[in-house]
């Protein structure tokens, strides 16, 4: 059973917004607060997920179709919740977790054919857990897809599509705002890094004391 205490909390973004460091950012804020925090992300956290992760993020752009990453990330986001989301929560940890479901909407099911009521049916079937709060960093495609791309990381696979697909994603994250307004909250990522963590923190603890 989750402990009632426990947060669910998620970024998300398209590429080089800056969730990533924001999601370690909000941890190590949570963890100097005494609050016992899980980092984790997605596609990985576990160590079936981490390596589903290196078929989804490396590679050429096209190597797989829309609907075979959908089953994919939904392979790895379970093995991630099994293995460690819901043991964390259980134990009464906050999980801060980088991606979560929201990226399947948005990545495959909307941007790359008409397949949200594919990506929201499987995930019914074989999740069946939303976060209990999700932070969406709003960022310029352009400079977000030239952020990302100059990592140099080696899984840019996502990247690699252009400019066109930032665009969609970025549309996509915006409307999603709107499917589930209890738990999503915009921010505006056009600013320093400690200026976007200060209103994260902020936001998130005026829901923890209400």
């Amino acid at each position: 059973m989750t402990d009632p205490a426990a947060q669910f909390i998620t970024f998300e973004g398209i590429d080089g917004s800056g969730k990533s460091t924001q999601a370690r950012l909000l941890a190590d804020r949570l963890r100097a607060r005494g609050i016992d925090t899980l980092l984790t992300r997605e596609p990985g956290g576990s160590d079936g997920a981490e390596d589903i992760r290196r078929l989804l993020v490396e590679g050429e752009a096209h190597r797989w179709s829309a609907v075979t990453e959908i089953l994919l990330f939904n392979a790895a986001r379970r093995d991630h919740l099994e293995k460690t989301i819901e043991p964390a929560l259980a134990r009464g940890q906050t999980v801060i977790c980088d991606r979560f479901a929201d990226s399947t909407r948005v990545y495959q099911g909307a941007t790359r054919g008409d397949l949200r009521l594919l990506a929201d049916r499987l995930h019914e079937l074989t999740i069946g857990r939303e976060p209990d709060l999700t932070f969406i960093i709003e960022m310029d495609p352009e400079v977000a897809l030239a952020r990302g791309l100059a990592r140099n990381s080696g899984e840019d696979r996502f990247e690699s599509f252009g400019l066109e697909f930032q665009n969609a994603l970025a549309r996509g994250f915006h409307a999603l705002a709107g499917d589930f307004p209890g738990r999503c909250v915009l921010i505006d990522g056009a600013r320093s890094s400690a200026a976007i963590a200060d209103d994260i923190e902020t936001r998130l603890l005026a829901r923890m004391t209400r």
